[in-house]
């Protein structure tokens, strides 16, 4: 592979900075001299460079050199779907090791040196080795690359001690293949979105805060290499509260050959600032005369849940359109269905509230839901209807009502033949609607609505927002016909344009892309199977029973568990005649078969055996008595995006019927 003479060049530059800093040449010289006093024979006047390379490489020299210039494709993170290029993690003392850099483009090299006045962990002993402890984890997300440090310990002062090498590219202005100048680089405004998540000794997440780095002050700092200290603000009730600091290093590689003065930074970064608050500033004017104007078509519009701006996890109100944007899955996700059960399977949990008084408004950005795992109902909508928009359907962000008046969030798509579907994000069903017509006479037959919704106060998704304006906000009578304003009063799509297209403002939070699971199926299927067995041994052996597992029994169920996997994520139900055979082969004549099937969405067996406990037919198993009794269970972990999993149990017994 040849490269362009100014690419050959920087390389050159490169591999001669790091043999500077080894000071070959110096070591060069000694054994040079060396080699001269002892091996020449005094008739010999000349040394070849074999000869030379052979002693270098004796003494070990030439294999330092290539350890230190060892480029290798070791990457903590998985390839990312949406992105051609590897996200790199590494830890780094002096020199950059274990990487795979490519010396033809620029790089922001970003180390956490260490936290402190994490106040809330100041009583936290010191772990002891071995013992389980809560930890705390940082994710990163930069131009469709994602980060994650080691876990540390929770602490006051938490040890991170982490490097992340960031790619700066700027592809949308057709020049890619160059590396990035000072000047490229102050016009790319994305910030670096930092997560931190704290960990329990359970496995249970929490999100502990949410910061948006402002990285570009590096440009202009003498040899491209800043420090800075970053404070840490709480989520939601606490945004105003201070969790942490950490201390940050930014630095530049290559090395930036002409910097910026801080001046032309500072001004970039205010002129941004500028542009940003008066777009926001004249979409807020817009809102409100819109706002104005619905009321007018109707007093009762006031009480509709007409949601325009929601507030993000650190208290900023946002445009609710901003939330939504199209997400391709790359290969990690194959059909629509197969999304909405990704996003089912992700854990659902109200914001937390201090206190009575109501729920707690909090919407998360899609960076802080992926990484805790779990979020409100709102989230769960939000990144379904990003990811049915990016399989090219026309989805939106429904706002409306449960049963008793509760709010709710789910998703509607529309079909090209007028069909209207609901979608529950929460549980992965599927609803067709069918208005109802008031105006019927009550004799006629009506549909029956199968969905849990009651009523609806507006749609909206990355383009449109529209409010319900129709006499009745019930969701049984409405009319989802979006292109007649006499029903739906839309927003313009210019002013949601202005403030929630991709780079329209520079304080929209960029989207992530999904990153593959890093959890082995077989194994932890087998680890929670092995558990559950104990469990159970242990719970008969306190009721004075014996414990008698069957494998072969155990392995029969295996069909049954992808089948229920199946039937969630396709509506369709396949293999049940197969099981129902084989158990009947497995039960002889005068036996009784029980088998019960359980679901969840996380992996601690401790707790799900207390929760199947509670259930009288699952306990009639655990704890039968009878002759022959043989007991079986079977565990089958699904694997899918982000960690997220779908964990299916089926305990089962077989006894000899006594009458």
């Amino acid at each position: 592979m040849s490269l362009p003479p100014e690419k050959a060049s920087e390389l050159k530059q490169l591999i001669h900075q790091q043999l500077s800093k080894m000071d070959v040449h110096g070591r060069i010289r000694e054994i040079l001299a060396e080699t001269i006093r002892e091996e020449l024979a005094p008739d010999q006047q000349h040394l070849s460079t074999e000869d030379l390379i052979k002693a270098l490489r004796r003494r070990g020299i030439i294999d330092d050199v290539m350890k230190e210039l060892n480029f290798v494709t070791d990457s903590v993170e998985q390839e990312l779907p949406s992105s051609p290029k590897q996200a790199i993690c590494f830890d780094r003392q002096s020199t950059l090791k274990k990487t795979n850099i490519d010396p033809t483009r620029r790089y922001l090299y970003l180390q956490v040196l260490g936290g402190k006045a994490f106040l809330e962990h100041l009583q936290e002993p010191e772990p002891l080795p071995g013992q389980v402890c809560s930890t705390f984890t940082l994710c990163l997300h930069y131009r469709n690359q994602r980060f994650r440090s080691k876990p540390v310990p929770c602490a006051c002062e938490p040890d991170f001690h982490d490097g992340f090498l960031l790619e700066v590219h700027r592809e949308s202005l057709g020049d890619g293949t160059r590396m990035a100048d000072s000047t490229t680089m102050l016009s790319i405004s994305d910030p670096i979105h930092m997560v931190l998540i704290k960990t329990d000794i359970f496995g249970e997440t929490t999100l502990v805060a949410s910061y948006f780095l402002e990285w570009r002050s590096v440009l202009g700092s003498e040899n491209g290499v800043t420090s800075l200290t970053v404070e840490l603000m709480g989520v939601g009730t606490e945004s105003k509260v201070s969790v942490g600091i950490l201390n940050i290093k930014l630095e530049m590689y290559p090395p930036l050959n002409q910097t910026l003065s801080q001046e032309v930074v500072n001004t970039q970064l205010a002129l941004e600032r500028q542009k940003t608050a008066e777009k926001e500033r004249l979409f807020l004017v817009y809102a409100k005369q819109w706002w104005r104007e619905y009321l007018q078509i109707r007093p009762s519009h006031n009480s509709r849940l007409v949601k325009i701006f929601a507030q993000d996890e650190n208290g900023i109100n946002r445009p609710v359109c901003s939330y939504v944007k199209p997400l391709r899955a790359g290969r990690l996700l194959d059909t629509p269905r197969q999304a909405a059960r990704f996003v089912n399977v992700l854990g659902y949990e109200r914001a937390p509230v201090i206190g009575g008084g109501g729920k707690q408004e909090q919407w998360c950005t899609l960076l802080a839901f992926l990484c805790r795992n779990k979020g409100d109902c709102e989230d769960h909508a939000n990144l379904l209807c990003s990811l049915l928009l990016g399989y090219g359907l026309e989805a939106f962000v429904c706002v409306g009502t449960k049963a008793k008046g509760v709010p709710h969030a789910w998703v509607m798509t529309c079909g090209t033949d007028g069909t209207i579907t609901f979608w529950e994000s929460l549980t992965g069903h599927r609803y067709i609607h069918k208005p109802t017509n008031p105006d019927e006479p009550p004799v006629a037959e009506q549909p029956k609505p199968l969905y849990p919704y009651r009523t609806i106060g507006c749609v909206f998704n990355h383009q449109m927002f529209l409010g319900n304006c129709q006499p009745s906000d019930a969701v049984e009578t409405c009319v989802f016909d979006l292109n007649d304003e006499s029903k739906w009063k839309p927003m313009s799509e210019e002013a949601i344009k202005s403030v929630c297209a991709p780079g329209a403002t520079t304080s929209l939070p960029p989207f992530p892309p999904l990153c593959a699971s890093t959890i082995d199926a077989s194994v932890t299927s087998n680890e929670i199977e092995m558990q559950l067995r104990l469990l159970v041994s242990e719970h008969r052996k306190d009721l004075g029973l014996t414990t008698v597992w069957e494998d072969q029994l155990s392995y029969l169920l295996s069909p049954a568990l992808a089948s229920y996997e199946f039937e969630r994520t396709t509506s369709i139900s396949a293999g049940n005649e197969e099981f129902q055979d084989a158990i009947r082969r497995a039960v002889p004549d005068g036996h009784t078969f029980k088998g019960f099937p359980i679901h969840f969405v996380y992996r601690n067996a401790r707790r799900a055996f207390a929760t199947c406990l509670r259930s009288p037919f699952c306990e009639e198993i655990i704890c039968c008595r009878g002759d022959q009794v043989r007991l079986a269970v079977r565990v089958r972990v699904f694997t899918y995006p982000e960690s997220a999993c779908a964990v299916w149990i089926m305990f089962a017994c077989k006894y000899r019927s006594v009458l």
